[in-house]
């Protein structure tokens, strides 16, 4: 059987930062990777915060576009824009392509369609079966660590102790089209990530986007639970056919479908056991009100080569390091924009309300845009006044 000190299942942001990192402070690193080719299949808008390749040293070539407004339209369809950082957009072919090229380079085996199929713990090392796709045989490697980063799609609730009973229920059915265009659509369009928030008959929250590519459009959106596809296609038709008017009025295109499940609620309660780590969507390190997941996906691969490195000799106390950095950075944040994100679908008008309020309050974006780093008194006392005066006007709605 195969040994090797960090194994890691997936190879989307999370895993391949871990990758990447491990291999570069000489731990012995395995990745499996069920696709065959790294980020091939991954459904996303692929929004990107500032400077975010430069927080993970890549390559700016794989950034498209640098989106330098937002736009969130509320539930009466009503625009809400201002200036931000500004963000990128990319795909997740190149972003993963890339990342897991460099983890190779690092001298991390990156194996794909490579898929895992169970682990197992014997003593002081986790064992874990996986198929190979390519030969059809199944193979063992024993580890001394494990991170989980397979992202929404996580077959971790049979995994004791790390299943956990709401995440089926902070699921969203995605469905998105990549909107080819034999013309430029209306420059505005190159500019703005646009964020829709309204509801289908029947009171279910919809969350829909337009991120803008070098090549393409990518409009989709995300429905709470599961959704017949007929209606979930009827549904994203209905919205590109009002983008197409407002951006890129009769020109003609061709599309490209991709449908697959992301995440949307609390963080996973259980992220570490034994000598096993999980990290990224399959963390349910994603923020509930906008599905940004990249970001921290990639930092909580960060966390595990750090923790690691750290305590090469211990995967225990690597571990415990591990789940201590993820959720200090990460679960106070991501808890307030669930039970945000909780509030506002309650009364779907309130998300007018809180758009507003962003539009109009340049000092409270750029503090939450640093969210995350150190802040002073001044600006916490000014946070905590802005969202105060939020849900007083939220809760009159």
């Amino acid at each position: 059987m195969e040994q090797t000190e960090l194994l890691i299942i997936g190879c989307g942001p999370a895993g391949g930062i871990a990758a990447r990192e491990a291999a570069a402070a000489g731990i012995q690193t395995v990745v499996l990777e069920k696709d065959a080719v790294v980020g091939q299949k991954r459904v996303c808008a692929a929004g990107l915060r500032p400077g975010f390749c430069e927080t993970f040293d890549l390559p700016r070539s794989l950034v498209h576009c640098d989106t330098s407004r937002l736009a969130l339209y509320d539930e009466s369809g009503a625009c809400h824009a201002f200036c931000v950082g500004p963000a990128h957009t990319t795909t997740r072919e190149e972003l993963d392509g890339t990342i897991g090229d460099l983890a190779r380079s690092a001298g991390a085996d990156v194996r794909v369609r490579a898929l895992f199929r169970n682990l197992t713990r014997d003593g002081k090392q986790t064992i874990v079966e996986y198929a190979d796709l390519g030969s059809g045989g199944r193979r063992r490697i024993a580890a001394r660590a494990v991170f989980f980063a397979t992202g929404a799609t996580a077959q971790l609730e049979d995994l004791v102790p790390f299943g956990f009973a709401s995440w089926s229920s902070g699921l969203l059915t995605c469905y998105q089209y990549r909107v080819y265009l034999e013309r430029l659509a209306a420059p505005i369009a190159y500019e703005t990530l646009e964020l829709h928030y309204y509801r289908l008959a029947g009171a279910r929250q919809v969350v829909a986007w337009m991120f803008p590519k070098r090549d393409h459009l990518a409009i989709g959106l995300g429905v709470v639970g599961k959704i017949a596809g007929a209606q979930l296609r009827a549904e994203l038709d209905q919205f590109t056919q009002r983008l197409a008017a407002r951006l890129y009025p009769g020109v003609a295109h061709r599309i490209k479908e991709e449908g697959h499940l992301l995440y949307g609620g609390r963080p996973r309660p259980v992220i570490s056991h034994g000598s096993v780590m999980i990290g990224g969507t399959a963390a349910g390190l994603v923020d509930a009100t906008n599905g940004e997941g990249i970001y921290e996906a990639a930092l909580s691969g960060r966390f595990a080569a750090q923790a690691c490195k750290q305590f090469r000799n211990s995967a225990a106390l690597a571990v415990k390091e591990y789940a201590r950095l993820v959720r200090g950075t990460f679960y106070t944040r991501l808890r307030h924009r669930a039970q945000l994100m909780h509030f506002l679908e309650r009364k779907p008008q309130r998300f007018g309300v809180l758009f507003e309020h962003l539009a109009s309050a340049p000092r409270f974006r750029e503090i939450l845009e640093r969210e995350g780093k150190p802040m002073g008194w001044n600006d916490r006392l000014y946070l905590y006044g802005q969202a105060l005066r939020f849900a007083a006007r939220a809760l009159v709605v």
